[in-house]
C-alpha cells in the first residue's frame, strides 16, 4: 500500500469472486441491498495495485469467504474506473484495498484499510456488519461518556480521513467528556492520528513531524511504517543534524518491529512491501547505506525463498520482489524477473507498461516501445493514459512525432470525456516532449 495515497483487483485467470454473479455497479449494487435488506460490501481495488493480489490470494477465499458473501451484497469497485472512482471521492477513499460496509439504509457501518491477514480480516468485519462501528451509534455512546467509543468515533474520522471534521466533532463534546478524555491513552493517540491529518493537508512539514513522533510513541501496530514515512518525508529539508535527531531514536523500535511483526514465520502485518521500504528510507536518511542494502537483500532473499521459483504461486510476494529489485538498483536481476512477470501473468497490462515504462525512462525508447504496446492492448479507462503517457515518450524520443500524436488523439477519443485531468496531462506530455 506504500505511497498509494492513493495509495489508488487483480485481472485474475481464476478470480476469487467468479462463483457469485456481482451487480453491474455500485448503485445497482446499493439498490439490491436495500431491495433485499442486506448490507453492501465494497472492494476499492486496482489491476495494479499489489496489497489487492495479497488479499485476492490470501484473504478473499475460502469458506469463511464463501459465509461472508452469503450475508452480504457483494461488490469490486474499481480504481480506473469512471463510475468507480466518482464513489471514491464522494465517500473519500484514498488507499487501496479499502474496504467499506453500507447498510441496507445506506448509512456507512464502518470500514477497513489496508490488506489484513484473514485472522483479523473477518473478525472485523463481523464487527462491521453487526453495526457496532456504525458512526452515529459511536457518536451516542461517546456523549454519554463512553471513552472507548470517543476513541472509536475519532479512529472512525481518521480512517474517513477527515481530521478536521474529527476535532470539531470532538470540540462538541460535553466539557465533563473532554475533560477527562485526555487521560485516556486511545482517546489522547487518536487525537494525535487527527492532528497529522489536519497538518498533512496543510502540507505543514511542522506539525507532520511533531504528531508523527507523538503517534509513533505509541502502540500502533502495523501503522508504524505509514506514519514513520510521514516522518522521513517531513524531515527531509531539515538540516541534517536536525533530521538526524529527529529519526535516530525510531530506529530500535523499528527494527523490533521488523523482528517480530514482519520477519517472521507467521507475520502479523501483512504488508511487508510498506515495511522493507520504510526501513530502507530509514536507513538512507541515517546516512547507513550498508543497512539500507541489508534489509532489501533480506526481504529479496526471503521472497525468493518463498516463491521456490514459482512467481504465479503468490503475485503479492512476486510483486513485492519486483520492487525490492528496484530499489536496491539490482538491474540485471530486475531485467530477468520482469521478463519472468510479463510470461507469468500475460493477461493484463501491469507488467508489460512497468518493464516498457522503465526501459524509456533509462534512455532505451526502442527497446521499451514494443512493451507498451503490447500494454495498450489491454489497458483500459485510467491506466490507458499511463501507459499513452510513456508510448508518447519513447515516440518522440525516436523522432516519431505523427505517431506519437495520434497515440494521444486515439486515447483522448476513447477516454478522454471520462477522464477530463489524465486528458490534460496527457497532452502536457506531447507538448513537453516536443
Amino acid at each position: 500500500m506504500k505511497r498509494l495515497l492513493v495509495a489508488v483487483l487483480v485481472m485474475f485467470a481464476a478470480p476469487a469472486f467468479a462463483a457469485h454473479e456481482t451487480p453491474a455497479s455500485l448503485d445497482a449494487a446499493l439498490a439490491q441491498g436495500k431491495r433485499e435488506h442486506k448490507p453492501v460490501l465494497i472492494d476499492f481495488q486496482a489491476v495494479w495495485c499489489y496489497s489487492c493480489y495479497y488479499m485476492a490470494s490470501h484473504v478473499l477465499n475460502g469458506k469463511e469467504w464463501n459465509d461472508l458473501e452469503s450475508k452480504v451484497v457483494f461488490y469490486e469497485a474499481d480504481a480506473d474506473k469512471p463510475a468507480d472512482q466518482a464513489w471514491m471521492k464522494k465517500l473519500n477513499v484514498h488507499f487501496l484495498p479499502t474496504y467499506v460496509a453500507i447498510g441496507p439504509d445506506g448509512e456507512e457501518l464502518g470500514r477497513i484499510l489496508a490488506e489484513r491477514p484473514r485472522e483479523k480480516f473477518y473478525p472485523e468485519i463481523a464487527g462491521l456488519l453487526s453495526g457496532d462501528a456504525r458512526l452515529s451509534k459511536q457518536k451516542a455512546d461517546a456523549a454519554k461518556g463512553s471513552m472507548a467509543a470517543v476513541a472509536d468515533v475519532l479512529d472512525t474520522y481518521q480512517q474517513r480521513y477527515q481530521g478536521s471534521e474529527g476535532m470539531a466533532w470532538f470540540d462538541t463534546l460535553p466539557a465533563m467528556v473532554r475533560n477527562v478524555s485526555d487521560k485516556d491513552k486511545r482517546v489522547a493517540l487518536a487525537k494525535q492520528r487527527l492532528l497529522l491529518l489536519q497538518a498533512k493537508d496543510r502540507k505543514d512539514d511542522k506539525g507532520i513531524a511533531q504528531a508523527a513522533t507523538k503517534v509513533l510513541a505509541g502502540n500502533i501496530g502495523c501503522e508504524r511504517p505509514y506514519v514513520l514515512d510521514d516522518l522521513i518525508g517531513a524531515t527531509e529539508a531539515q538540516h541534517p543534524d536536525s533530521r538526524q535527531s529527529a529519526l535516530a531514536p525510531q530506529r530500535a523500535p523499528y527494527e523490533q518491529f521488523l523482528a517480530t511483526q514482519v520477519f517472521t514465520a507467521t507475520p502479523t502485518c501483512a504488508d511487508q512491501r510498506s515495511a522493507v521500504l520504510t526501513a530502507a528510507d530509514l536507513d538512507a536518511a541515517l546516512g547507513d547505506h550498508a543497512a539500507e542494502q541489508a534489509v532489501l537483500r533480506k526481504a529479496i532473499d526471503l521472497s525468493r525463498e518463498k516463491l521456490h521459483g514459482d512467481l504465479k504461486s503468490d503475485r503479492n510476494l512476486a510483486d513485492n520482489l519486483r520492487v525490492y529489485l528496484v530499489r536496491a538498483k539490482a538491474g540485471d536481476e530486475l531485467d530477468t524477473l520482469e521478463k519472468q512477470l510479463i510470461a507469468a501473468y500475460p493477461d493484463d497490462y501491469v507488467y508489460n507498461y512497468r518493464y516498457g515504462r522503465r526501459l524509456v525512462e533509462s534512455g532505451k525508447p526502442a527497446e521499451g516501445l514494443p512493451y507498451l504496446d503490447a500494454a495498450s492492448k489491454k489497458a483500459y479507462g485510467a491506466n490507458r493514459f499511463a501507459v499513452a503517457t510513456y508510448q508518447v515518450k519513447a515516440l518522440r524520443a525516436l523522432h516519431r512525432d505523427d505517431e506519437a500524436r495520434k497515440r494521444v488523439a486515439d486515447t483522448v477519443a476513447a477516454e478522454g470525456k471520462a477522464f477530463p485531468e489524465q486528458t490534460k496531462k496527457l497532452q502536457e506530455a506531447l507538448a513537453a516532449a516536443g
